[in-house]
């Protein structure tokens, strides 16, 4: 681990002589930063347009301090009004300052419960396979948003109704921030497709369409 010096000034004032004495401390302190745990739990939470956050259980340790940090929950981004995707923060911060975060995804939704579109999705023009997981009612990760083996990037998706994705803004990695547009999803006695356009830099605007398996 790193370490850093802490300097703190302590001045002495002598009145009987009238002289100032300054003596230099400096302390050595380890670089760490909390772990933020949500121990059983799961950072992924899906709640109806309308209803409410359930209270969210997090401890943060420090692995070198070994103490026990206070977990903030910033809620302030959530908006349980509107359908769509939300990135809540926990932060903990250890006695010297030093903060880790931690995000919480929180999709506001109202589609029925029993759709699972998780599994395997092939994108024949790249003849690409890639794998969407459900983390909760109309919440989804899928390992490969742009389907091109040769530029993977993992993203976050949420289904707002029946045919509607939202893709937001996220880390592409080494494209920037990425997001979806006209992202939409048909089911169909014969198949069901997915569809939508990347929107990030150096990314073509083409629409992607993949089929699930």
């Amino acid at each position: 681990m790193r370490k850093i010096l802490l300097l703190a000034v302590l001045a002495a004032v002598s009145f009987a002589s009238c002289k100032k004495t300054v003596n230099d401390v400096s302390t050595e302190v380890t670089v760490s930063f909390p772990i933020i745990s949500f121990g059983g739990a799961s950072p992924y939470y899906s709640i109806p347009v309308g209803g409410s956050l359930p209270a969210i259980q997090a401890t943060a340790q420090d692995t070198f301090y070994k103490e026990y940090d206070s977990v903030l929950i910033d809620k302030s981004t959530l908006d349980n009004t509107t359908p769509g995707l939300y990135i809540v923060t926990a932060s903990a911060r250890n006695k010297y300052g030093f903060t880790s975060y931690a995000s919480i995804y929180v999709a506001v939704t109202n589609v029925n419960s029993s759709y699972n579109y998780g599994g395997k999705w092939y994108r024949a023009l790249t003849n690409d396979t890639v794998t969407v997981t459900k983390l909760g009612t109309g919440l989804y990760h899928t390992n490969d948003l742009l389907g091109n083996p040769n530029a993977i990037v993992p993203a976050y998706f949420v289904q707002l109704d029946d045919t509607t994705l939202s893709i937001p803004s996220q880390d592409g990695g080494s494209f920037g921030s990425i997001s979806g547009d006209k992202a939409k999803i048909y089911a169909t006695p014969m198949d069901t497709t997915m569809q939508y356009i990347v929107v990030g830099t150096g990314i073509g605007t083409s629409v992607r369409r993949f089929v699930k398996l």
